[in-house]
């Protein structure tokens, strides 16, 4: 019972952070315009890529669990 719940919670922690991982690496960067003011926000995606490779992994240790 205990692995199957383990099992499950990988999964679901690994797409959700995969999920997560490709919206942010998706989404348009902030940006502000008022009068002659110009602001732009800009960043690299090197942690939305790592959510992203943590999410796989997750899933794929969720998969690697053998059923008992």
């Amino acid at each position: 019972m205990l692995n199957n719940t383990l099992k499950i919670a990988l999964i679901i922690f690994g797409a959700a952070f995969s999920i997560y991982g490709i919206y942010t690496i998706f989404t348009p960067e902030f940006y502000l315009e008022a009068g002659p003011l110009e602001v732009k926000a800009q960043g690299d995606h090197t942690q939305a890529y790592a959510m992203v490779i943590f999410g796989v992994l997750l899933i794929l240790a969720g998969l690697a669990f053998k059923r008992r």
